[in-house]
């Protein structure tokens, strides 16, 4: 049993559910995402023909996080980072103290040795996380909800892993349009159980909004 299992318990409320108005955030992503990736399609083209010409590695990368009812998936995402890229950051955190402090803190750095030329420039725009249209057609994410976690994150969420595991993690979210890598983890894990607790679908459309705000501006974007 993993350990997001075994902390969703018999006598959590949320377990196995969705928030009220569930079924039409499902159809609403099915049909908004499916129309997203239509359009995105030349794109994504143009930016895998580019990385092929440029880096001869996988064009996706396809990174396991919780879903819905602590259920994994593949998190799609075209690839930004180099191909050995767990032994690179080992490397790194070994070398350099202060980037395991920030790593530990919030499982980001600043100056991350790992990502490509190309990479860097997918990151700051998001558009690397244009895959996840799919995991949305597929039900395994929403195109607003908490931000999808690793299993060694759940701990940090503590009892509100709860909320988190009540509904689909989102591409985009409460914490996106709240600051983003500028908010500190505590934080994040709060905005992902106020997202959950407090859900409308008059919320979704704002935060949709917001982050083309967000994605325009750049804002908090490393």
């Amino acid at each position: 049993m993993s350990i997001i299992n075994a902390e969703i318990g018999s006598d959590n409320p949320t377990k196995g559910g969705m928030p009220r108005g569930g079924t039409a955030k499902r159809g609403f992503d099915i049909v908004a995402a499916s129309a997203m990736l239509f359009f995105a399609l030349p794109a994504m083209f143009f930016i895998a023909v580019i990385m092929f010409s440029t880096d001869r590695g996988p064009i996706f990368f396809g990174h396991e996080r919780i879903g819905r009812n602590g259920k994994r998936f593949r998190c799609l995402k075209f690839r930004s980072m180099v191909v050995n890229s767990q032994e690179a950051l080992k490397r790194h955190l070994e070398l350099f103290p202060h980037a395991r402090a920030e790593w530990e803190a919030t499982q980001k750095l600043t100056d991350d040795p790992r990502i490509t030329r190309i990479g860097r420039f997918l990151r700051v725009t998001s558009l690397d996380e244009l895959p996840q249209l799919i995991n949305v057609i597929r039900g395994e994410m929403s195109l607003v909800g908490p931000r999808p976690i690793v299993q060694d994150e759940v701990v940090r969420y503590a009892e509100e892993i709860h909320h988190y595991a009540a509904v689909r993690p989102g591409i985009t979210g409460l914490w996106q349009v709240s600051g983003r890598s500028d908010v500190d983890y505590d934080r994040r894990v709060q905005l992902d159980s106020l997202y959950v607790r407090q859900w409308t679908f008059l919320g979704d459309m704002v935060i949709l909004l917001k982050t083309v705000k967000v994605v325009a501006l750049r804002t908090g974007s490393r």
